[in-house]
């Protein structure tokens, strides 16, 4: 696919790198020829310097021939002309960009052909926001992700020595489950090195364990490797910029919140706009100040500031003065990658968390969901199978029918409004339609309309993922 990239920042160049490891014709513009200089050294890419909002630069990074457009300068307004030019001059069939202001992303009038013609709008700090709130709501995870409007939950923990399972097979799951609670481990991570997941393989502890379940039962399959937190309370919050800002608005409501914040107007912006939080005008790295705001009682400290080392040195000190469980955003994955897992317990990088939400519109077939894991190493698919047993190679077969793909796993199925469920509503009983889970064994049969989540240690797995789940032409 012929991609051009607009913004060579850390969501540009994580973008990039995403698209340029699949086999796609990539060129990014951005004004700085410095960072496209650092990104042309590292990757297969074509670059070109200039504004992105003119069509005279457009046409030199060859516009005319793309078929997508991924606008992620730091410009909202940037952006969205970029759109208007693509699909108004130059016919381009999909036009991504991403938008910070609320005003854009809550009007779907403005995003429309008739106005500024984007056809996928993505806001990075709002996804980051959603899934720091998700690590609050589950403090014992690594990493949560949802798929299929949230009817699965996919979990990664870090097996501690004492856990119901470590020490024993995968297959006795099911026994200290019980009855009517499936789940899978869709994969074990040791030592930064894949294990395939069978049912005699034994969990160690330190292990990386993926566990995806239905929603409702996610808890109790946790409780067999972790042992459970109690629930957050208290959050102290270091840096009140745009996602500092937007979490602590999204956990205020059940979460006693404190933001520290350097700027003074900043803090007196945030104190005004979050009526109930405790804004604190000072360094996040003060040892001082967090002892005296009794950082030992905080079940969670979150390091969200712009700057990589201070969000490093907030959270470490937060750590040793006694805090729970502490994260900190850090944009240079050779950081997170270094101090997750040390005095950190968990390294965010950004970039990584909304690469996903692009990944989806440019994978072939029908991908729902995308989530990069692992740093962009490994990944986990949602994809809706369409087609009949003569259109589709997987429509019609038990999952033991399938090529084996190594690496790439089924780990759940979603049958939509399959179920039924009596509930009251404005004082009648009424059927309500619901999903269906389905943890899938030798012997399950892929039906069409299915929503089918693949996790693929290797990303180099994906591709054939991908083309298994294809319909052939006759489908159309």
């Amino acid at each position: 696919m012929r991609i051009i990239i607009l913004g060579a920042g850390q969501v540009g160049a994580s973008v990039a790198e995403a698209l340029a490891s699949e086999i796609n014709d990539v060129t990014v513009v951005d004004q700085s020829s410095a960072c496209l200089a650092q990104l042309a050294d590292r990757l297969d890419v074509r670059t070109v310097t200039g504004n992105a909002a003119l069509p005279s630069v457009l046409r030199s990074a060859g516009i005319e021939d793309a078929e997508m457009l991924v606008a992620v300068t730091q410009s909202d307004q940037t952006n969205l002309v970029a759109c208007k030019i693509a699909r108004g001059i130059f016919n381009v069939p999909t036009r991504i960009a991403r938008l910070r202001g609320v005003d854009f992303v809550a009007d779907e009038a403005l995003l429309a052909d008739d106005m500024f013609s984007v056809s996928h709008a993505i806001c990075p700090e709002q996804e980051v926001t959603d899934y720091i709130t998700r690590l609050v709501a589950f403090p014992e995870a690594l990493q949560v992700l949802e798929f299929a409007n949230g009817s699965v939950t996919l979990v990664c923990v870090r097996a501690y020595d004492g856990g119901l399972l470590v020490g024993q097979s995968i297959n006795t799951m099911k026994e200290h489950l019980g009855s009517g609670v499936e789940a899978r481990i869709a994969a074990i991570f040791r030592d930064l090195q894949p294990v395939d997941p069978e049912g005699n393989t034994v969990i160690e502890a330190g292990d990386e364990v993926f566990l995806l379940a239905a929603t409702r039962f996610i808890r109790p399959v946790l409780r067999e490797l972790r042992r459970m937190q109690e629930p957050v309370k208290r959050v102290m919050i270091a840096g009140g910029g745009n996602i500092g800002a937007r979490v602590a608005a999204a956990l205020k409501t059940h979460c006693e919140v404190k933001i520290v914040e350097r700027d003074s107007r900043r803090a007196e912006t945030i104190a005004v706009s979050l009526p109930g939080a405790l804004v604190l005008c000072a360094e996040a790295t003060d040892e001082k100040l967090l002892a005296q705001e009794n950082i030992d009682e905080m079940d969670m400290f979150l390091a969200l500031t712009n700057d990589d080392e201070d969000n490093i040195m907030a959270a470490s000190l937060a750590k040793r003065l006694g805090c729970k469980r502490v994260l900190a955003l850090i944009n240079r994955r050779a950081y997170a990658d270094m101090v997750q897992g040390g005095p950190i317990d968990i390294g965010l990088s950004p970039a990584q968390i909304s690469i996903g939400s692009l990944l989806a519109y440019v994978r072939r077939g029908d991908v729902e969901r995308v989530h990069s894991l692992r740093r962009g190493a490994a990944e986990a698919l949602e994809l809706v199978v369409h087609g009949d047993r003569a259109t589709s190679k997987v429509v019609g077969r038990r999952i033991e029918e399938l090529p084996v793909i190594r690496g790439a796993r089924i780990a759940a199925i979603v049958r939509r409004g399959s179920e039924t469920s009596v509930v009251r509503r404005e004082g009648f009983l009424v059927d309500e339609v619901l999903d269906r889970v389905v943890i899938p064994h030798h012997d399950t049969v892929i039906e069409a309309g299915d929503h089918v989540v693949v996790f693929c240690t290797h990303k180099q797995q994906v591709a054939k993922v991908e083309k298994l789940f294809q319909v052939s032409a006759g489908f159309f």
